[in-house]
């Protein structure tokens, strides 16, 4: 990145993104980040959706590992009814 900016914390915790940082990684509003503090350093790493092609690539996968393993939809129903029960 070329820009190089400083910023403050408001006295409700809020960071503003300097604007050429914004542009320079194509930020818009509602922008979505994970925050990452350790020592001195806070770090914020967006948060995308995957791509739609991609998604559809990881159920696929998921679908075929559960065939190979001998996953049937009520093995899953329950799976899930048992995991909700537990809160």
């Amino acid at each position: 990145m070329d820009s190089l900016a400083t910023t403050r914390m408001s006295s409700r915790g809020q960071v503003v993104i300097p604007e050429a940082v914004r542009e320079a990684l194509g930020l818009r509003t509602g922008a979505q980040f994970v925050v990452v503090g350790e020592g001195d350093a806070v770090i914020l790493k967006t948060i995308k959706p995957p791509a739609m092609a991609d998604f559809d690539r990881l159920i696929r996968r998921a679908r075929d590992q559960a065939r190979r393993a001998g996953l049937k939809r009520p093995d899953i129903a329950r799976a899930i009814a048992l995991v909700k029960g537990r809160r």
